[in-house]
């Protein structure tokens, strides 16, 4: 019987395995009953900064859930702390960098971070989680890409129209590179720590990318990603590359190089595997919202998104983007079965 770890790893090389693997981003979090317990009584950054609670939360949705793959829980922005940036999580606000980055100076000021002093919580955390799993399912690293970790740090929080940060981008062009390639160095310092520390998989969220246009995208942001998996190459793990609104990016974002795209639910699985090519794995792609419909709407979805992955190799189901706070537990769950016994009967019937 093929296990998660080899069906997951598999999948990421594209190669043929016996029902596609399933995993949710935002798996570990606020819609889950034992992650609420916990943030009665912990702050976020408590959660991430203490390993045993980190590799609790972790775990949850393993213990709950037919998942192929665990990720490590933590937040795309923990690396920013140890570089200077003043983070808060603010009630109902999401998290604030109450210290903007605004210029040169600025991007000057900004430290380099040491993974193993500076971070070394999540790897304790990534060890934990790989002793309890024991092999059973992959375990995923992630880090933010440097232009989603800019522009947190240039607009102090989340933004709909990236003011700030193209205003530097364009006014400032040197600052920016600066800055883009010194968050390329910390991402890529933080995956490879996190891939010694025994994660065997990684992913890079570039979440708010999609708001480039896609000579913004090439120039300003394209080379710093590729930098950051470059310099994974020979760590021994594929690379899944994520981001949203990006329809009209992905054969940019090919170049830069993963071994997976991910794509959200803004395009047909098979348009975006049309546009990446064939030689690259693809991620996604069902809207997180489709998961509050009844359950033959969601199996619906389900299969359309299987049947244009095609059953070829590569496939990997997940999420147009992470699970909202309110999502039933059981349609999570629905899904995950779906997935496994409606793809394996794909392969047998081709196989047949």
């Amino acid at each position: 019987m093929t296990t998660s770890t080899e069906r997951f790893l598999r999948a990421c090389r594209r190669q043929p395995v016996d029902c596609t693997p399933v995993w949710f981003m935002r798996q570990a979090g606020r819609y889950m009953a034992a992650y609420q317990a916990l943030r009665q009584r912990y702050s976020l950054l408590d959660l991430c900064k203490t390993p045993e609670l980190a590799a609790e939360v972790t775990l949850q949705p393993i213990q709950r859930l037919p998942v192929d793959a665990a990720i490590i829980f933590t937040d795309l922005l923990i690396p920013l702390e140890p570089m200077g940036a003043r983070l808060v999580f603010a009630p109902n606000e999401g998290p604030v960098i109450e210290n903007p980055i605004r210029s040169a100076s600025d991007v000057e000021a900004l430290r380099m971070v040491d993974p193993q002093a500076d971070l070394a919580f999540t790897l304790e955390a990534i060890r934990m989680v790989c002793r309890e799993i024991d092999g059973k399912v992959p375990l995923i690293g992630f880090a933010g890409a440097p232009f989603t970790l800019a522009s947190y740090l240039i607009e102090g929080s989340g933004s709909r129209h990236y003011i700030q940060t193209k205003q530097l981008m364009y006014h400032q062009p040197e600052a920016w590179h600066g800055l883009l390639d010194k968050l390329a160095s910390v991402a890529t310092t933080f995956l490879q720590a996190q891939i010694a520390a025994g994660a065997q998989v990684v992913q890079l969220f570039d979440s708010w990318v999609g708001c480039l246009s896609p000579d913004d995208y090439r120039r300003y942001v394209l080379p710093y990603t590729k930098q950051v998996i470059d310099g994974l190459r020979n760590a021994g793990a594929p690379v899944i590359h994520f981001g949203t609104d990006t329809a009209m990016l992905l054969d940019a974002m090919r170049e830069a190089g993963s071994d997976v795209i991910g794509v959200d639910w803004r395009i047909p699985l098979d348009d975006a595997w049309r546009r990446i090519g064939p030689d690259v794995g693809i991620q996604g792609n069902l809207d997180p919202v489709a998961l509050f419909a009844p359950l033959p709407e969601i199996e619906r979805r389900v299969d359309d998104i299987l049947q244009r992955a095609g059953n070829r190799p590569g496939h990997i189901f997940n999420l147009g983007h992470g699970i909202l706070p309110e999502t039933p537990v059981q349609h999570v769950q629905a899904v995950a079965d779906l997935v496994h016994a409606r793809s394996a009967r794909q392969k047998e019937s081709a196989e047949g």
